[in-house]
């Protein structure tokens, strides 16, 4: 009998922690249907491969819903729980189509189904609960279009895995859900641009109705609850950064009402859909917005044209959602790198603080009151939410003092907690994450920056850092200009000099890390993810006298390549940091992409790179190697079949095995 990602039970005895860490299995926070609270949906690395796991509640059955090589983590439930929607694509690519099979335990190959779950073997259980626990059935399989092994139908002969529609592939852009079955679905593709369709069952044949179609960015934000009004959140103005939307009719596409701050692209103020309210028969819709210098939350009815901004005291920015009677509003608060949650009441603007520990909430969600509840209790709903800190694992809990969702097995080791540094930089005050082993510094010093780039790090736990950590280096983490969670004027700092911007407050705070005692100045290794492999490489071209070593993961190498060969999405996005296409400014891709500068690096590089990733496509980086080459500068590139990153944790763990190795190798004082 194994357990967790097929380890015996006594195989984790000689495993070092920061493997655990990997290893251990994990819960996101489930997801449930509006009309059917019971039905849940999660994302597990329970067989070593992130997939979807449904959860009927009623029964405490869990089964695992797909089960292909590269994983899968796009999915959702229709309002009333019959239908599980789940996005397919090939190796990772992220180019596919959705398809949906019923909320049924299948009855895989080999595998019977209890009166709780279905299982497989020796297959793991996925997860337990208060409700019970499960196994998870299936085997691998191959293809765009395989979920779960199993029969073609379920025992109500409704399909497994059925396309939902007619429509080619395409790079996902939004779905919406109605109560009667209607579909709203969001594409993208380098030919098309952005185009959304409507599929009604038993009315639009193929492809649906197309309701909209633009060269550039736009997504599919929300369906109102009696499925009349679609919002669309889109970028015509040609600022990928600041979106504007717009709310049409369902049935032919009109324009019922549209909100852009940016004024036609004038000014740097966007928008997002936060969704439209729960309740039948009203149409206000909850909207971030940035016109007080950071993301908070308003009001808007685009039917009546009022629009409600709402006072939140509290620092940093606040995202929120509709509590499930539409009478408050979930806000779950960032700053400095921390959250917390309140419930806001509409009416008089009461804030209530919900206990939450210290640390990271990554999201949260108000939980339908059952059916007998009293009115007090469904005004004020158990929120449950996944919760995290630096040195403590994932939860999945409630507000009512429960552990939601348990993954099995190996449980994660804890790690160390993060301190803050405030370094002065050219654009202002650089907020920096500092893990630190045991001991007195200074240490070899990992400066790993975080992708995006409008994404920020938090006190939140990963295994990487963590991993560092365990082997005697200092982890320095830095929310530059372009980070999320500083306010407006520090995300909208990046123009036209992109990477240079953000690779002066990493310098800051190397400066500070060396004079303060923390970072041997002789052991700095700079390492990143996607936007954050893509500073490394341009580090090391840019500042090649204080790196002793560079780790890039799925970075931009070469600027020009990658526009060229990216999804059309990511295009919209350099036009707008940049200012326009490498044609029509070619001197500013030139000063930006770490191509121009790779013969000025000095330190041992490791590259790793998904061959099928769309958004740091393999050609530009092969274009950089090459160049490393001729130069017979000290690199190693390691290629893996996967797109922007894996979702297998097999090859997460020698990702960073090769990374550790060429470290040792290479860092003076480090083998």
């Amino acid at each position: 009998m194994s357990t967790s990602n097929g380890e015996r039970p006594d195989a984790s005895a000689a495993m070092p922690d920061w493997e655990k860490r990997f290893r251990a299995p994990r819960v996101s926070l489930p997801q449930w249907a509006e009309d059917a609270p019971d039905r849940s949906l999660f994302i597990s690395n329970a067989t070593g491969t992130y997939e979807l796991y449904a959860w009927d509640r009623a029964t405490g059955a869990q089964w695992r819903v797909t089960d292909r090589p590269s994983g899968t983590t796009t999915g959702t439930l229709s309002p009333d729980g019959e239908w599980i929607w789940w996005f397919s694509d090939t190796d990772g690519d992220e180019f596919g189509v959705w398809l949906r099979r019923p909320f049924t335990a299948p009855p895989a190959q080999g595998a019977s189904v209890t009166g709780t779950a279905a299982t497989t073997g020796d297959s793991p259980a996925t997860a337990t609960s208060e409700g019970g626990s499960a196994g998870a059935g299936g085997s691998a399989s191959e293809g765009r279009s395989t979920g779960s092994e199993g029969p073609d139908a379920g025992p109500d002969g409704r399909k497994w895995d059925e396309p939902t529609s007619a429509l080619g592939p395409a790079y996902p852009a939004g779905l919406a859900l109605g109560r009667d079955g209607t579909a709203v679905v969001g594409r993208s593709t380098d030919e098309e641009g952005s185009t959304i369709h409507v599929v009604r069952p038993g009315v639009d044949a193929g492809e649906g109705r197309e309701i909209y179609r633009h060269r550039e960015s736009a997504d599919v934000g929300d369906m109102s609850r009696d499925g009349t009004l679609i919002v669309i959140e889109h970028t015509e103005h040609g600022d990928a950064m600041h979106a504007a939307l717009r709310v049409v009719r369902t049935e032919d596409g009109g324009t019922v009402a549209e909100l852009d701050d940016t004024e036609g692209g004038t000014r740097e103020l966007g928008l997002t859909v936060l969704g439209f309210a729960p309740v039948d028969g009203d149409a206000r819709l909850l909207v971030g917005h940035q016109r007080r210098g950071r993301w908070e939350p308003m009001i808007w009815n685009p039917v009546t044209g009022e629009t409600r901004e709402l006072t939140i005291d509290l620092p940093g920015d606040v995202g929120a959602e509709w509590y499930p009677d539409g009478s408050a509003l979930l806000v779950v608060h960032s700053h400095q790198a921390r959250s917390d949650m309140w419930r806001y009441v509409i009416d008089g603007g009461r804030l209530v603080r919900l206990d939450t520990p210290p640390g990271s909430v990554s999201a949260a969600g108000a939980r339908p009151a059952p059916a007998s509840a009293t009115p007090e209790a469904v005004a004020e709903a158990e929120v449950e939410f996944l919760w995290s800190s630096a040195a403590q694992p994932p939860r999945v809990l409630s507000t009512a003092g429960s552990v939601v969702l348990s993954p099995p097995g190996m449980k994660p080791p804890p790690s160390v907690p993060v301190e803050d540094a405030w370094v002065p930089g050219p654009g202002g005050t650089v907020h920096a994450l500092v893990q630190k082993p045991a001991g007195e510094g200074p240490f070899p010093t990992v400066f790993e920056l975080h992708g995006g780039p409008t994404h920020h790090d938090s006190d939140s736990f990963a295994g990487q850092p963590a991993a560092w950590v365990d082997h005697g280096f200092a982890v320095v983490r830095v929310n530059y200009r372009g980070s999320t969670g500083y306010g407006r004027e520090w995300t909208d700092a990046l123009k036209h000099r992109i990477g240079l911007i953000e690779l002066e407050d990493v310098d800051a705070v190397r400066r500070w890390a060396v004079e303060s005692g923390l970072a041997d100045p002789a052991r700095l290794v700079l390492a990143g993810g996607s936007w954050g492999g893509y500073l490394t490489l341009l580090g090391l071209g840019t500042q090649p006298e204080v790196w002793a070593l560079g780790l890039a993961a799925v970075p931009v190498a070469d600027y020009v390549t990658a526009y060229h060969d990216e999804m059309e999405g990511l295009k919209a996005m350099d036009r707008t940091l940049l200012g326009g296409t490498p044609e029509e400014v070619p001197e500013r891709f030139a000063a930006s992409s770490p191509l121009t500068y790779v013969d000025q690096v000095r330190a041992p590089v490791f590259i790793s790179a998904g061959v099928n990733d769309p958004r740091c496509p393999i050609r530009q980086i092969d274009n950089y190697v090459e160049r490393l080459v001729a130069r017979e500068a000290p690199h190693e590139v390691y290629r893996y079949d996967a797109g922007h990153g894996s979702l297998v944790v097999e090859e997460r763990i020698k990702q960073f095995r090769l990374e550790l190795d060429f470290t040792r190798r290479h860092l003076p004082g480090s083998g």
